[in-house]
């Protein structure tokens, strides 16, 4: 109901703004012609109604614009208090009825597991949080230090697995063709939080089974690439770009309805470009999976 009400709400405006555009440039020039015939105020005038017109569209832009900036501040306030709430609602049901009743050995184990397990989540969502609003006040170059890519991103592999249960063959890390040890300059923990947004993202849209292949190559002898293909959801062509911004989500137009802030593909492209790289996703269509490629310049073999 909210979406069509600012659809509507977005509608009106573009008509509006149109609307106005159009009449203000016919009543200048009718004015215009009605009281002169003069070349040079006829000229004038035309230069005032595209000066009018003009202001109209810039004006109707802004507003479209920042419409749609509070929608998708909204749904990530939404989406924030549902991240938060949960968890938070869960471990207070597990405490009360640890406190209240007599619970056996086994499935006092069983509840800490989830409890831990929603302590995680917590976690993780007020480290994304507050990770957005560092990165986007530091430099990029700090502590920048020489990174051998394929250990980290095996590592990070490991972790994805754990966190999400996962069988080692669910997500497969291909050699590096002639075993080349690929590094580059940056910050570690950054470079991490972009591998492990990715990867989760990967998992949590591919409800169906979790089949994901990374490979990392050489590209034109001077980029580091990382692509990390699963066989989820997919994305839309028209939405592939608007992944990577900030609180941005694709509309779910089905039942599968996936948890999120809107901010990991946008820390994704964040420290991908303090790192002087980029980030571009690729998918056939939905239904049909997502391939995320990540590309970082390689560091000087003459940098330690």
């Amino acid at each position: 109901m909210n979406n069509n009400r600012r659809r509507g709400t977005i509608a009106f405006f573009i008509t509006l703004g149109v609307c106005l555009a159009v009449l203000a440039f016919f009543l200048n020039l009718s004015w215009i012609h009605l009281h002169s015939r003069r070349l040079a105020i006829d000229f004038f005038g035309l230069i005032l109604s595209l000066v009018l017109v003009a202001g109209v569209v810039l004006n109707t832009v802004f507003l479209i614009r920042e419409i749609r900036r509070n929608e998708r501040q909204d749904s990530f306030l939404n989406a924030v208090t549902h991240e938060l709430k949960t968890p938070i609602a869960s471990i207070r049901l597990y405490l009360d009825t640890l406190q209240r009743r007599q619970i056996d050995t086994e499935q006092q184990q069983k509840f800490f597991r989830v409890m831990q397990a929603d302590t995680g989540r917590l976690l993780a969502t007020v480290e994304q949080v507050l990770k957005a609003g560092e990165l986007g006040q530091r430099s990029s170059h700090h502590h920048s230090t020489r990174i051998e890519l394929h250990p980290l991103i095996a590592d990070c592999i490991s972790v994805v697995c754990v966190r999400h249960n996962l069988t080692a063959d669910a997500i497969l890390l291909a050699e590096v063709p002639g075993a080349v040890r690929l590094f580059v300059l940056g910050n570690t923990e950054d470079l991490r939080t972009a591998i492990l947004n990715l990867l989760d993202n990967a998992v949590k849209y591919s409800p169906g089974g979790v089949h994901i292949r990374c490979r990392l190559g050489i590209e034109y002898y001077t980029w580091a690439v990382l692509s990390i293909s699963d066989t989820g959801l997919g994305i839309p062509s028209r939405e592939l770009k608007r992944i990577f911004r900030r609180f941005y989500r694709v509309p779910s137009h089905d039942l599968v309805k996936i948890k999120g802030t809107g901010l990991g593909l946008f820390l994704v492209r964040t420290i991908a470009h303090q790192h002087g790289g980029d980030i571009r996703a690729a998918s056939d269509g939905v239904g049909k999976g997502t391939t995320m490629t990540l590309r970082i310049p390689l560091a000087n073999e003459k940098t330690r």
